[in-house]
């Protein structure tokens, strides 16, 4: 049985622009890869939620947790059912900018 996970409107939103982002920038090709390996990172985190990790620098929610695929964030709430992909982050961002989209994210999940 393959694990589930659940991307957020927000997720969905930034997995879009990140493709976008990309193939703009460096082609189609480029942008399927990263597409598929974030989609990978989901289906890893969905199987092993405990591999993520904390970000207290970020924000102080115990109940969300980190993953990196290439330069992205996974931002995700392990203990949904399924596992929830909460946003999807560049990690170059300021991380007060982060702690917003995340409390923003999730105060639309709720």
């Amino acid at each position: 049985m393959t694990a589930r996970y659940a991307l957020t409107e927000q997720a969905k939103q930034d997995l879009a622009e990140i493709a976008d982002s990309i193939a703009e920038a460096r082609g189609l090709a480029p942008a399927e890869q990263v597409v598929r390996e974030l989609q990978r990172g989901f289906r890893l985190l969905a199987e092993q939620p405990d591999v993520g990790h904390l970000r207290e620098d970020i924000t102080d929610d115990p109940g969300v947790r980190f993953w990196s695929v290439y330069s992205y964030m996974i931002v995700f709430v392990p203990t949904a059912k399924p596992l929830t992909v909460v946003s999807l982050l560049h990690g170059a961002r300021d991380p007060k900018d982060l702690a917003d989209r995340i409390r923003e994210a999730r105060l639309l999940e709720d």
